[in-house]
């Protein structure tokens, strides 16, 4: 059924709710100093009080990694796991919630071992669905930047999302859009690779892989900034965090409107999502019956 395009819709996109970074980023300690995270869990309880309350309803919330800030093995890892479950439980059932995995949930370099616990406590590290004729890509972007410890799993990935690029070449979807938490780049797609991209000759191959395959967007976190450009008509869409701000953007959401010939997004602050909820450009677009 959801094979099919049956009119627009519209997600909601978060990422780097990041519990436990507020503090470290505050005190200057990114390795020991996240032992406190009440201010991400208020942040986090105002964007799902605000996701309950829109309506019409998103299809699902897709949040773009970074869950937690404790990196594999470090102390407060399964509090903050825990605490951030709690929080998102009260999202409404209606709202699926699909997560991506970052650097902080499996580790820079990440191994087998951390991928196995992510997907104990998250699901599965890459995965694809479909929603009302569009076909979503859910990557591991880590396996794009450091794969030394588990090169058999970037393979694994890479197989099947060639597999999975057959598949809607086949189907004929409406859009194709892939989710993952490290952009392709920050800007432009030549610019210098650092911590915030992928590195420039893996970034290429991938550009072009989703430029041949139609893909439409990519959309991904990490960079607790908003930023985004665009190569060969493949849009790089980076969000803010929901957690700590590392630039001047307020902690927020994005809504993304799916309509039949584009895809349009919007960043709100958690606090203009709470008040007013969508506007009223984005609700006409989503009344558009074709």
């Amino acid at each position: 059924d959801e094979y099919l395009w049956k009119g627009p819709f519209y997600f909601i996109q978060g990422a780097d709710p990041q519990f436990g970074l507020m503090k470290s980023w505050a005190i200057g300690d990114t390795k020991n100093g996240d032992d406190e995270w009440g201010e991400e869990i208020k942040l986090t309880e105002q964007a799902v009080q605000a996701i309950n309350k829109l309506n019409p309803k998103p299809k699902f919330f897709v949040l773009c990694g970074d869950l937690i800030h404790g990196m594999p093995g470090t102390r407060w890892r399964k509090d903050q796991e825990q605490d951030l479950k709690n929080v998102l439980k009260n999202t409404d059932q209606d709202i699926p919630l699909v997560f991506v995995s970052g650097n902080h949930d499996i580790g820079n370099t990440p191994t087998r071992e951390t991928i196995d616990n992510y997907c104990k406590s998250w699901g599965d590290d890459y995965f694809s669905f479909w929603v009302g004729g569009v076909f979503f890509l859910v990557l591991n972007s880590q396996l794009y930047f450091d794969s030394s410890k588990c090169p058999e799993l970037k393979q694994a990935q890479d197989v099947w999302l060639n597999e999975q690029l057959a598949v809607a070449e086949k189907q004929k979807c409406k859009h194709i859009i892939v989710f993952q938490h490290i952009p392709l780049f920050l800007r432009t797609p030549d610019e210098d690779h650092d911590y915030f991209n992928l590195e420039k000759s893996v970034r290429q191959e991938i550009m072009e892989k989703f430029h041949k395959a139609g893909i439409k967007a990519v959309f991904s976190g990490h960079y607790h900034r908003n930023a985004g450009g665009s190569y060969k008509g493949l849009e790089m869409v980076v969000s803010s965090a929901i957690g700590c701000q590392l630039g001047e953007d307020a902690h927020g959401l994005r809504v993304v409107v799916i309509t039949d010939e584009k895809i349009v997004h919007r960043y709100y602050s958690l606090n203009e999502l709470s008040s007013q909820g969508l506007e009223q450009e984005l609700l006409d677009m989503l009344a558009e019956q074709n």
